[in-house]
């Protein structure tokens, strides 16, 4: 029988002295950043351990590798530290194997002592509005896949214009915004493809409006994301927040950044960005590719031209996913603690829904990896030889 590190067991069972006990065999998959922090926490946990990452792409680490805006150099740079999972401390990466489809998740678990779940929700959310399947209206999860190169995404039938609509004002709509401010040479310089860069970094006379159906008080994006946005020239920002409606601290910061852009923006720009807030999307129109914008905020109602639309609303799972989170919420799970079975387990957004940054899920995998260890130590107390 193999020992497991005394420090690890002693946080559940005490100053026992050495306990010996046999090393679980585990799988994980998907290879996203929650997969590969698991991966982390368990192979420290579990040193002996066959520890073996399951991956539907050729290449691993998922959101991270195709999701995150490409000139967001420092956190793609996370992947590095992922990189020594498989060269030094003996993490089997197996690509190309969608489980569900090329082995179901019944014989994984036959295989494996423990399982986790950790495929993420990667079909971006519809708007379910007329008009949304117009040429033209393009997913964020589509365009920044496309920017990063995954091997199954192509441009065909893609088409950017010179009056861009960004639906959403999340963190990923502040994306797209500060990615289609870049043009062909800088998307370039970050490892965008010249077909792709040529696409999408048209420098043109511009407008992009920027439309989210929340008020500033509630709107998503990090202040951050805003300030990014202010080393562009050559931009004009517009805004229609009422400074006068604004009282806590959090939408004050909120709407001091946008005016900041607003009021250290040049005035005859060729290049404006508009931000909305407060505006349901009702419907797109046009007769094949999208021409406009149908909105409405309270008893107001607007229309907006545009020839290019991104939708940037969120996340969901999946109707072909072949694992699905319903199929495993039933009996005695817990996804507090990840716990779906015994010996079957969920991190990421599987767990807990499509929110929250890449540190949340770090946070998250080691949330669920302390419960797998829990767990399994429980369930082998009767089974340990202390000497």
């Amino acid at each position: 029988m193999r020992l497991a590190r005394a420090s690890i067991l002693s946080r559940f069972w005490g100053n026992l002295g050495v306990i010996t006990l046999s090393s679980p065999s585990i799988a994980i998959v998907g290879s996203g950043p929650s997969g590969c922090y698991i991966a982390q926490y368990l192979r420290k946990a579990f040193p002996d351990s066959r520890i073996s990452i399951f991956e539907r792409d050729p290449v691993p680490y998922g959101l991270l590798r195709f999701g995150v805006a490409p000139d967001h150099i420092g956190t793609k740079a996370i992947a590095q530290q992922f990189e020594r999972l498989f060269k030094r401390d003996g993490v089997e990466f197996i690509g190309n194997m969608e489980i569900g489809k090329d082995k179901s998740l019944r014989e994984l678990r036959s295989e494996f002592d423990i399982v986790v779940i950790a495929t993420g929700l990667n079909e971006d959310r519809s708007l379910g509005i007329s008009g949304e399947y117009l040429e033209g209206i393009y997913s964020a999860g589509r365009i920044t896949r496309l920017l990063n190169s995954h091997p199954n995404e192509n441009s065909e039938g893609i088409l950017v214009g010179s009056n861009i609509a960004i639906i959403g004002q999340g963190n990923v709509a502040i994306d797209l915004l500060r990615l289609s401010l870049l043009d062909s040479e800088e998307l370039r310089s970050f490892g965008v493809t010249r077909k792709i860069a040529d696409l999408m970094g048209k420098q043109d006379s511009k407008t992009i409006s920027v439309i989210g159906r929340s008020p500033i008080e509630k709107a998503k994006f990090d202040i951050t994301m805003i300030k990014e946005i202010s080393k562009f020239s050559n931009v004009k920002f517009t805004s229609d927040i009422d400074y006068t409606k604004i009282i806590d601290e959090d939408s004050k910061q909120r709407s001091e950044a946008i005016n900041f852009l607003v009021t250290h923006s040049p005035t005859n720009a060729k290049r404006i960005v508009n931000f909305y807030f407060g505006w349901s999307t009702l419907s797109f129109f046009g007769s094949n590719r999208v021409a406009g914008v149908d909105l409405v905020s309270k008893q107001k109602k607007m229309r907006i031209s545009v020839d290019t639309v991104y939708t940037a609303i969120g996340f969901q799972e999946a109707k072909s996913a072949s694992i699905k989170k319903s199929e495993h919420t039933s009996g005695k799970f817990d996804l507090d603690r990840g716990f779906l079975d015994d010996g079957l387990y969920c991190v990421g957004w599987f767990r807990r829904g499509p929110v929250g940054t890449i540190p949340v899920s770090r946070a998250d995998a080691k949330h669920v990896s302390d419960a797998i260890c829990s767990d399994y130590y429980s369930k082998m107390q009767g089974k340990v030889e202390i000497r």
